[in-house]
């Protein structure tokens, strides 16, 4: 019994504390869709897409659109709480969390909490 109890505190002390994950780069953001999770990246392309229907704003990590490596999408409803992302954003290395999903091959996440989209 006292061995298993000093099994169970190792484990309980290696675990990580919050269960908080390292940040996955943009790269590494592919081999976790359906995760949620923060990746970070360099905004090296932006577009506040005005005319599209729900008026999404895009922030491209890593390389520019259409070769990005990884898309955080912001909504129109969404975009007031951000200021201008594609502007603030541009050329600077961020964190976002949330989940990660595929569209047309590219990882991307929808953020709409300021709080989720941080600049490192």
């Amino acid at each position: 019994m006292a061995t298993l109890m000093r099994s169970s505190l190792a484990l309980l002390l290696l675990w990580p504390i919050g269960g908080a994950a390292e940040p996955l780069t943009a790269k590494d953001a592919a081999s976790h869709v359906g995760e949620t999770a923060t990746v970070c990246g360099k905004v090296v392309s932006a577009d506040y897409a005005s005319r599209v229907k729900g008026q999404p704003t895009f922030l491209n990590f890593d390389a520019a659109y259409p070769h990005q490596v990884f898309t955080i999408v912001i909504w129109g409803d969404d975009r007031a709480k951000f200021g201008t992302p594609e502007t603030s954003l541009m050329g600077k290395r961020v964190c976002a969390t949330g989940k990660i999903r595929l569209f047309h091959d590219v990882p991307e996440m929808v953020v709409g909490d300021p709080a989720k989209l941080v600049q490192e």
